[in-house]
């Protein structure tokens, strides 16, 4: 069963979702942002510590609370970490933020215009482990390249066949069919998106519910009809490469969506800043997009 108060929070408080997720193949890239090189880590476990730490200033900012932040996805790794000598999802619930993990292990190669999710035969652990430590529900990714309807049904298929798995295993599932920003058939496919969201949510049991978090529609407000659906609990939009100024204008577009940003969250932030210009560099950035989130409501 999940917790009352972590659900009230998430199908009716004010704010957003921040994404601090990053796993393997994008923490280089993350940290490369901070300010880190790679000349600064030289085994990959020295990497994820790295990143660790600049989650860790992240969570334990005095900026970074439920006041503005309804919840923050975690990568494993950080879930397993501690902050302020506590485990992050403990921390993170004490501060009013509902802890989330990323569950997905990758993604396929590019078939029918789409990339699966890898295998995740060890999921049902997982979600015990996360449940063990608190967290309220997962996040899994999955990506669409081009407007193909076969592609895009079994893509978003799966999605749902793994979300049923962590519904039974007592948690909320955010389903993730992002759309690729640079796609030349953007528009076609977040109109298949839409359709075969609908189908699966409409095969859902009584009880079922599912978060999502979907690209920001080229069509404003396209995915109302998500957003009003009974068994969705919140639709969270991704920042998907745009810059915060931008996506945060594309958001407040699109009426009861809230956002999951990730680099437009962190964009300002840099390692060697003071922590008095971290929490400014990072309230400037809660304040930014919470007022998005909140307006279009």
């Amino acid at each position: 069963m999940t917790d009352p108060k972590m659900m009230a929070q998430m199908v009716g408080g004010a704010g957003f979702i921040a994404a601090l997720d990053q796993s393997g193949g994008s923490t280089p890239k993350a940290l490369a942002a901070y300010g880190v090189g790679e000349d600064a880590w030289g085994s990959e476990d020295e990497m994820f510590g790295l990143i660790h730490q600049m989650r860790q200033r992240i969570v334990t900012a005095p900026s970074f609370s439920g006041k503005k932040v309804l919840g923050a996805i975690l990568f494993e790794k950080t879930m397993d970490g501690d902050a302020d000598g506590k485990p992050v999802p403990q921390l993170l619930w004490e501060r009013g933020v509902v802890p989330f993990l990323k569950v997905d292990k990758g993604l396929e190669d590019v078939t029918a215009g789409v990339q699966m999710m890898k295998p995740m035969p060890k999921l049902d652990g997982m979600c015990a482990r996360a449940k063990e430590k608190g967290v309220f529900g997962t996040k899994m990714r999955s990506v669409i390249h081009e407007a193909n309807e076969e592609g895009i049904a079994a893509n978003i298929d799966q999605q749902f066949m793994f979300a049923r798995q962590i519904i039974a295993n007592g948690l909320v599932p955010i389903v993730e069919p992002e759309v690729n920003l640079k796609s030349e058939s953007r528009a076609d496919c977040d109109a298949l998106v839409l359709r075969h969201v609908l189908r699966n949510l409409d095969k859902l049991p009584d009880g079922e519910r599912v978060m999502l978090k979907l690209s920001l529609p080229v069509e404003d407000d396209l995915y109302a009809p998500l957003v009003a659906h009974p068994r969705v609990i919140r639709v969270v939009a991704l920042s998907g490469g745009y810059e915060r100024d931008e996506a945060n204008a594309k958001l407040s577009k699109n009426r009861g969506m809230i956002a999951s940003f990730s680099r437009a969250l962190l964009q300002d932030l840099r390692a060697d800043m003071d922590d008095a210009q971290f929490d400014a560099a990072l309230s400037g950035a809660i304040n930014s997009i919470y007022e998005a989130s909140v307006c279009n409501g």
